[in-house]
């Protein structure tokens, strides 16, 4: 009953927000705040993941393009606006947000005017998101492991072995084989695999790290000598993947108080339930979705990461996420403490009522969807109108929200949806 009502609320709230002039919805969600005390309490958070990318021409260039990984639309996450910084030196016509080639995933593309030869330029800017806090307390304390028959097709790409999880490696599989014993519960299983990733050779980890040597991060290595959190993830993802349960990586940020915040966690499915987070490195599943901001869920081919400086003062981690349509543009890496960095922040959050909560979050999504689609397009002079109005209005939501006024956010995230309906294509 209670999975069909949470079905059931976001549906009508939807409805309400596609067909404005039914019903005042800044009046029925003031109604529905002061009546809704006895309900359980959720927590909402803004977070903003903020980078500085720095690049620099081996010869004068025109027009060409960057892409970078953005947050996409996801779960428990959406993203509400892209912010670019004033003291962003490279010289941007256009940007705007895209599908990555394999969904949800999205990319961030930059259109950068003409660089000349040796010229370093940078980008500064901001993704905030809003994130709604699940702790996964309805999880089932047993399920069973699945047949590959039975699970459903579009999981089925995070089955497969590759050159960095490597599942049918045998000390692979006769480790995993140890970790299940005679259990057939897979969500004990996934207990056991996190803890055990987190204390595995430790003591060698600590030595690569304080020799700056690291190798390897796919699966097999690290199970030989421990590694990053990348190779904790392929590790992870191995164990699973030998018992026919999908698996996949996650580049993620979060607040480690660290430089540089790019870090990798895995996501299980479990049968009749769902994808579940797990991070291998604080040994803990399942895990809060408050902490940290989903970048990119990582397809098979995503997995070739295999970067051993992420733990020093330069950013070479994170080439592997930037896409440059030019050979003579390259990005630059210099002290992270001055200069390239990707860092996330939490900048405000809300603890109130489900109903509110849900409402809030399914705005966010709809005002998102009209954002994303008019971003960067070539509008006319009075749609170009209705999208600035939009924009400031979606800015004041997120004010409102920092001061924690919930009531105020949702007429103003109202409003920005009002302005985008406005524009005609």
């Amino acid at each position: 009953m209670k999975r069909s009502l949470k079905c059931t609320i976001p549906l009508i709230v939807i409805l309400l927000l596609l067909i404005p002039n039914i019903l005042p919805i800044s009046a029925y969600t003031e109604q529905e705040i002061k009546t809704s005390e006895f309900e359980e309490k959720k927590e909402l958070y803004l977070m903003r993941s903020e980078h500085y990318l720095h690049i620099n021409a081996t010869e004068d260039v025109d027009e060409f393009n960057l892409r970078f990984v953005f947050p996409p639309d996801y779960q428990y996450q959406v993203p509400i606006y892209l912010e670019i910084h004033t003291d962003t030196t490279a010289e941007i016509s256009n940007y705007k947000i895209q599908d990555d080639k394999n969904e949800p995933n999205k990319v961030i593309n930059f259109t950068i005017n003409s660089v000349e030869k040796y010229e370093n330029i940078m980008i500064h800017f901001s993704c905030w998101v809003f994130v709604q806090n699940h702790e996964f307390d309805d999880l089932p304390k047993k399920v069973k492991f699945p047949k590959k028959s039975n699970l459903p097709q579009d999981t089925k790409t995070w089955l497969k072995s590759s050159s960095v999880v490597q599942k049918n490696r045998l000390l692979i599989k006769l480790r995993a084989r140890q970790l299940k014993g005679l259990s057939d519960n897979l969500i004990r299983f996934a207990g056991r695999v996190a803890k055990f990733i987190k204390n595995h050779r430790f003591g060698l980890f600590l030595i690569q790290l304080s020799l700056r040597i690291f190798f390897s991060q796919d699966a097999f290595t690290t199970l030989l000598i421990n590694g990053e959190n990348v190779g904790r993830a392929h590790l992870a993802c191995a164990f699973f993947r030998g018992f026919n349960v999908p698996a996949r990586v996650l580049l993620v940020h979060n607040d480690q108080g660290f430089w540089t915040q790019m870090h990798f966690m895995v996501e299980y499915y479990c049968p009749g339930y769902g994808w579940v987070l797990i991070d291998p490195t604080f040994g803990k599943t399942p895990y809060s979705t408050k902490k940290q901001i989903i970048n990119r869920i990582c397809f098979p081919e995503d997995e070739e990461d295999t970067k051993r400086d992420y733990v020093y003062s330069t950013m070479r981690g994170e080439e592997r996420w930037i896409w440059i349509d030019n050979e003579y543009i390259k990005p630059v890496y210099i002290d992270c403490n001055e200069g390239s960095k990707s860092q996330m922040f939490y900048e405000g959050n809300i603890e109130i009522d489900e109903f509110t909560a849900d409402y809030a979050f399914l705005q966010a999504h709809l005002v998102y969807y009209q954002y994303e689609k008019y971003l960067g397009k070539d509008l006319s002079v009075h749609n170009q109108e209705y999208f600035q109005n939009a924009l400031e209005y979606q800015t004041s939501a997120l004010q409102e929200f920092l001061q924690s006024d919930i009531q105020a956010y949702i007429e103003n995230m109202y409003l920005a949806y009002q302005e985008y309906l406005k524009i005609d294509e």
